[in-house]
């Protein structure tokens, strides 16, 4: 048994001038397109869900939408009311990103591993000093001969 399915985005536009203002366009006429089609095909049978949405931001961008606003509105499918924290958490471990309730934690767990490393780089400072660059910089404190 064979399933072909295609999927379709399409947009149809067209400008009637209103020539009751007079001859001249209330728009520069080398400013528009006075009419637009666009249709976007792919085949459906094996596109998963990443590929739809790649799919559908084409569309988006043909018919003049912001790449700013077509994200937001991507992320506003994630992270809204509607949708459990446990859901949104996946995703933002799936994509490394932090909630703003996880922010001073995360703060605090930064702060916490500066204080290591000064401590770590204060003890190393403290026990080993300097390397010296050039072999005879060495410097024996003991007897102060090299």
């Amino acid at each position: 048994m064979t399933y072909e399915a295609e999927v379709q985005f399409k947009f149809d536009a067209t400008y009637t001038h209103d020539y009751s203002r007079g001859f001249g366009s209330t728009i520069g006429d080398d400013d528009f397109i006075p009419e637009e089609h666009y249709k976007i095909t792919a085949p459906a049978a094996d596109l998963n869900c990443k590929q739809y949405f790649k799919l559908f931001e084409k569309f988006m961008l043909c018919v003049g939408m912001d790449p700013k606003s077509i994200r937001s509105g991507a992320m506003s499918l994630v992270f809204n009311d509607m949708v459990s924290e446990d859901e949104q958490r996946k995703v933002c471990k799936e994509y490394e990103l932090t909630m703003d309730e996880d922010l001073e934690k995360k703060y605090q767990d930064f702060k916490e591993r500066d204080a290591q490393w000064a401590k770590i780089d204060a003890q190393y400072e403290k026990n080993f000093g300097s390397e010296p660059k050039i072999k005879g910089e060495w410097v024996d404190s003991a007897d102060g001969v090299a």
